[in-house]
């Protein structure tokens, strides 16, 4: 049986219903100070957002951080009416490239507002999941009377780039963030989704020396590009390793299919399950009548919970390592991560969702990267639920008005609950 809710549940979701129109204006407000990454220059970004959290969280502590010339960082804490859990919101301030040469119809910059639709490039990644968080982090502010511990709001400054210098920094610098008991990212996704975890990757470089000749005399040669063929296919087959999940995570995908697939598109569980290769690149050659004496290629190959990155990295010596002209590199390795779907942050902010949408929302991974991986890493229960994306990265990318105000109070009533222990241990 569930405990009776906070007696000052119901003023704060009143609140939360009453302020979420904000979360536009919050959100045209982050939009118009451009942050692309490349280059990566988010300081006017930063500066812009604590301006607003200083008007929005009276006595809230503000900090900015550079850990580069270009990148700066935000934390704000709050503290509420005694000593309790420790709950912490985190987005990212850098962009995609604005690329005006793409054919926008509004201006990138503008947040244009227009039938229901916000535009501009980063409402969807991540902006406007930024505005959601900071709303719901004013409101922690306005009722800090109503809960205990404390809430911090974490804005990084290079997700783009993989996150060193941003939440990897946060959370080795900033004063409790690395023992939070729930972590809250509003990036990018869908509100009918809420994500636990997300695959791991290694990107590769493969190099194939061969010895040149000319093609009418392929006997005096050896082709590199036929090496590389050959590396190619050992990388392909790793598609068939079978994870080790735990069985949790390979039913709460299960579960969210008939929600998640229409949103995400029709196969997204079996790609959520398994080991999957993108052969992004592939050079070599100079002629046809040529046998090439060089070649290389790039792959990304995606790992699912239950394929630890040591695994995949064996796999690739055993199958690589014995070809001949055959060298390879690993680019970027990240684990696969999630916490655990019963987790105490998972199913509150999965409750506060149906609550706020009347609708079923599934409970599900991420086939895509984020910096919640930094988080769970760090052994901390994290999801990330934002709005869904349109065009993102392309021209006029856009975000639903209605899903950032939807966001906007899950964020906070689910911050609310977490803070007064509403769903039981972390």
């Amino acid at each position: 049986m569930n405990p009776p809710p906070h007696p000052n549940r119901a003023a704060f979701a009143a609140a939360a219903a009453r302020r979420a129109p904000e979360v536009v204006a919050l959100t045209q407000r982050l939009t118009a100070i451009a942050s692309p990454n490349p280059p990566g220059d988010v300081r006017a970004a930063a500066h812009e957002a604590a301006d607003m959290l200083r008007a929005l969280a009276p006595g809230a502590e503000i900090s900015l951080h550079e850990t580069d010339p270009q990148v700066t960082n935000l934390v704000a804490r709050i503290r509420g009416a005694g000593p309790g859990r420790l709950l912490a919101y985190n987005g990212h301030l850098d962009t995609y490239p604005v690329n005006e040469a793409l054919p926008w119809t509004v201006p990138p910059l503008g947040g244009l507002l227009r039938d229901g639709q916000l535009y501009g490039r980063g409402v969807a990644d991540m902006k406007g999941g930024i505005a959601a968080s900071m709303l719901a982090f004013a409101l922690l502010a306005e009722y800090r009377h109503a809960w205990r511990g404390e809430a911090l709001l974490t804005l990084a400054g290079d997700e783009e780039s993989m996150g060193p210098l941003g939440t990897k920094w946060l959370l080795d610098n900033v004063p409790g963030l690395a023992q939070a008991d729930g972590v809250i990212i509003g990036d990018a996704g869908s509100p009918s989704v809420l994500r636990f975890g997300e695959k791991g990757f290694v990107w590769i470089e493969i190099e194939a020396a061969g010895r040149a000749s000319h093609g009418a005399h392929v006997h005096l040669g050896d082709n590199a590009i036929d090496r590389l063929r050959a590396a190619l296919d050992a990388v392909a087959a790793l598609r068939s390793m079978a994870p080790d999940a735990p069985a949790a995570v390979t039913a709460a995908i299960a579960a969210a299919r008939a929600i998640s697939e229409p949103l995400s598109g029709a196969g997204e569980a079996a790609v959520l399950g398994s080991v999957t290769v993108n052969i992004g690149r592939v050079e070599g050659g100079t002629s046809p009548n040529l046998v090439p004496a060089a070649a290389r290629a790039a792959c990304d190959i995606r790992l699912p919970v239950g394929v630890p990155s040591a695994r995949l990295l064996a796999a690739l010596h055993q199958g690589l390592d014995v070809l001949p002209g055959i060298t390879w590199r690993a680019l970027r390795c990240f684990e696969p991560n999630h916490t655990d779907p019963a987790a105490s942050i998972v199913r509150g902010l999965h409750q506060v969702a149906e609550e706020v949408l009347r609708q079923p929302v599934a409970v599900n991974m991420r086939a895509g990267g984020s910096d919640a991986r930094w988080f769970r890493m760090a052994g901390l229960p994290t999801v990330v639920y934002g709005p869904t994306p349109h065009n993102m990265g392309g021209a006029d990318e856009w975000v639903s008005v209605a899903e950032l105000e939807a966001i906007a109070k899950v964020h906070a009533l689910a911050g609310f609950d977490f803070l007064n222990g509403e769903n039981g241990a972390p």
